[in-house]
């Protein structure tokens, strides 16, 4: 198998749990507390080991909970590579009101990282030479939106590795002007690249096309929720439909989708295997609770079923 390398500048220790209903000025009383490790980069080689493969994880740690996160990554079995910074790493919390059975998330900022230290992070993503390096998540406060962009035209330099970007906001935009191998923005972020509302799958298949015509990437995977996804390379546009399954969290969908769709080209499949591995994962992803990712048997059992009813269509058509 080809080598994961992911990278993670805005890591968090997610915490999970559940109360009987959110009201202000009580004490709430939770229960089914969870901690994980988070952030992006590191939820997609953590979900890359549930798929059954593996990625290393390269994130920047900091302070008791940088200490506590790469404790239960090896509890995990993750490969990982910790960049020690200065400032301590940051916690999220998502909460889940059963009163309502409505998931409230909290995402605090991250640690601020100096300029050595940004340059440190990308300087050792070229030094761990992987054939796939997936850059997810957000930027942490103060690093500059053309970080993505930098690491991208670093890797283009040296042909070190096709390169997977998941973000949004003005990274997102920075990096596609860079030009990446492969971009996964979900339907909004679409929107942002493309400047205006994308109401059908034509206007979104468009908006795609135009991204791969201007150089801006290779492939374009659009994440479209409970639809599916559209893949647009310069040889195809596929519309890839989404298996319905029951919604516990939405929490780590979208990074089990990079997951799945990672793990499938590491394993020398196809691009439309890869997307429909990732569309599975994703599904995986929204059956499990609080922040939890995809579990490896409902990805493939997903997977498999997916496949069955495309064949059939096929067959059909």
């Amino acid at each position: 198998m080809k080598k994961i390398l992911t990278v993670t500048f805005n890591p968090a220790l997610d915490k999970s749990c559940t109360t009987q209903a959110i009201e202000p000025e009580r004490k709430l009383r939770c229960d089914d507390v969870q901690r994980d490790p988070g952030g992006g980069g590191i939820n997609v080689a953590r979900a890359v080991r549930r798929l059954g493969g593996e990625a290393t994880a390269l994130w920047a740690c900091g302070g008791a909970t940088g200490s506590v996160m790469s404790g239960r990554l090896d509890e995990e079995q993750v490969a990982h590579e910790p960049f020690q910074i200065a400032e301590e790493t940051r916690e999220n919390l998502v909460v889940h009101d059963t009163s309502t059975d409505r998931e409230f998330r909290f995402t605090l900022p991250g640690a601020r990282l100096s300029e050595r230290e940004i340059d440190g992070l990308c300087d050792r993503v070229m030094d761990l030479h992987a054939d796939f390096v997936v850059a997810s998540g957000s930027l942490p406060p103060g690093a500059p939106d053309d970080t993505f962009a930098r690491l991208a035209k670093m890797l283009s330099e040296r042909d070190d590795g096709r390169f997977i970007v998941d973000t949004s906001g003005g990274p997102l935009q920075a990096a596609a002007e860079a030009g990446v191998w492969l971009l996964k923005p979900n339907h909004h972020e679409l929107c942002q690249l493309a400047g205006c509302d994308l109401e059908d799958d034509a206007a979104i298949r468009d908006a795609a096309r135009h991204l791969l015509e201007s150089g801006r990437a290779a492939v374009v995977l659009v994440t479209l929720g409970s639809a599916g996804a559209l893949l647009v390379t310069a040889e195809r546009v596929e519309r890839i439909a989404a298996p319905t399954v029951p919604i516990r969290s939405r929490v780590g969908a979208g990074d089990s989708t990079v997951a799945g769709v990672v793990l499938a080209l590491a394993r020398e499949r196809d691009l439309a295997e890869a997307a429909r591995q990732g569309v599975a994962a994703g599904a995986a992803a929204v059956m499990t609770e609080g922040t939890e990712l995809c579990r490896g048997d409902d990805a493939n059992r997903l997977y498999r079923a997916m496949l069955e009813e495309h064949e059939s269509a096929e067959t059909t058509a």
